[in-house]
């Protein structure tokens, strides 16, 4: 599925540019075989009419739609989902990384979302480790873009920015386009209100890679929400989720994990 032969051949321009930006990322267009595209399109199902559940970030999301397990919907989504898991892949993010890295095969948080009419994501930076395994610390976001029918006017681009500095990159979320970042405690992301037709829908396969780390030099920190433009109590809240994330896991358990 993942065209490896085509970015292999420009992996040390690929890791360049990586390493250029101060919000480490990478777009790589025509990621997935062109022969293999329009199938894997096809076996993406309306949200709606498959039942997927709703992204449990309320507040901070709207009208976006997650299923991790994408694999059963089709022989080519689940093609995708073997090269992602695949020693071949790992090697290539590694080295375009820097970081030896390792892809969650159960896409906790992550695989097939797919955001409707309205649907936002606000500014946020993503929890740091895996939250069911100790020694996994979280290193890099994939994101592959399946938007064919995407304009401008829809909205709905990838904002990345630097917490620090302000350094700002938007990314157009286009057919078979993959983006490769760090996500560090500077590295916010999102997207705004979305303007998509009816029953037309922002999707995307997220991938989360990891490092092994000590899991006793751990300084947890969950997902953190840098709303703008929002009210006083919204952005109250964002400043502390994260405490009323660990008390709401340590009593209840993950959420995202049942998903």
């Amino acid at each position: 599925m993942i065209d490896f032969r085509s970015i292999e051949r420009k992996k040390d321009q690929l890791r360049e540019l990586f390493n250029s930006r101060s919000v480490e990322h990478v777009v790589i267009d025509d990621f997935i075989s062109v022969d293999s595209i329009e199938n894997l399109l096809g076996e993406i199902p309306d949200p709606v009419e498959a039942g997927l559940r709703k992204s449990r970030d309320y507040i901070f999301a709207k009208n976006k739609y997650e299923k991790s397990d994408f694999s059963d919907y089709g022989s080519s989504l689940k093609g995708l989902k073997e090269d992602l898991l695949s020693a071949r892949f790992r090697k290539l993010v590694s080295f375009i990384t820097g970081e030896d890295v390792f892809v969650d095969s159960d896409f906790h948080g992550g695989g097939l979302h797919q955001g409707g009419a309205g649907s936002f994501l606000n500014m946020h930076t993503d929890f740091n480790y895996h939250p069911l395994k100790e020694d996994w610390a979280r290193s890099l976001n994939i994101l592959i873009y399946l938007n064919p029918e995407w304009k401008s006017e829809y909205g709905g681009e990838l904002k990345l920015r630097h917490k620090f500095t302000g350094d700002t990159y938007e990314i157009a979320p286009i057919l078979n386009r993959c983006v490769i970042m760090f996500t560090r405690d500077y590295t916010l992301h999102g997207y705004d209100e979305i303007s998509f037709p009816l029953n037309m829908y922002r999707r995307s396969i997220a991938a989360y890679a990891y490092t092994h780390c000590n899991a006793q030099d751990r300084n947890i920190s969950s997902t953190t929400w840098y709303p703008e433009g929002s009210g006083f109590t919204k952005s109250l809240l964002g400043r502390y989720w994260p405490k009323l994330v660990r008390i709401k896991n340590h009593l209840l358990g993950s959420s995202t994990s049942k998903n």
